[in-house]
């Protein structure tokens, strides 16, 4: 990939955030782009994966165990994802420092930011280095790195920084009327 890595963030209460993100990754791909998709907040086996799994140009970064819902009053469970969300950056970083990423889906990223429960620093200074800068204490010189996040309520880092924004608004839903998530429709 050459020119700057440009950041897209795709957010709001409506279905289809990751949806669009794996949309844009599938094309990437099939452009010849190395693509890093990695998942915060979610560690239960989905569709989709199995699907990018299959693609050799997409690697899939994630919790190797889930987590359960997330209870910010729980101590040992704000840890637990602290601790999973940090060792996706330590791999995030790997790839990007040997510039083995064009595209890097960040899912569901703000939802760790907004809680806390990631290094933001380390998140943030990783914004630096994919827009082709050197970053804090890095030593890379490589290219620009496409993003893409995904998740509601994108706190003011993500949409300053963002050249594209969507917002997926939920006009209706099934779950409102007590339908539960169905597998290959919603995960």
């Amino acid at each position: 990939m050459t020119g700057n890595g440009l950041i897209h963030l795709y957010t709001g209460d409506g279905k289809g955030k990751t949806t669009a993100a794996i949309g844009l990754a599938m094309r990437a791909a099939g452009a010849g782009m190395k693509v890093v998709f990695a998942q915060f907040m979610k560690g239960r086996d989905t569709s989709e994966l199995k699907s990018l799994c299959k693609i050799p140009e997409i690697t899939v970064i994630r919790n190797d165990k889930d987590l359960g819902w997330f209870k910010k009053d729980d101590e040992q469970q704000v840890k637990e994802y602290t601790e999973a969300h940090n060792r996706i950056l330590d791999e995030i970083e790997t790839f990007i420092m040997n510039d083995k990423c064009d595209l890097l889906v960040l899912d569901e990223a703000t939802y760790p930011y907004n809680y806390g429960i990631i290094d933001k620093k380390r998140l943030e200074n990783l914004f630096s280095v994919c827009a082709g800068g050197d970053g804090e204490n890095t030593d890379r010189k490589g290219h620009a790195v496409e993003i893409v996040v995904t998740g509601r309520d994108a706190d003011s880092f993500f949409t300053e920084r963002a050249d594209y924004i969507t917002e997926m608004k939920k006009i209706r839903h099934p779950y409102d009327k007590g339908i539960c998530a169905r597998v290959g429709i919603e995960f």
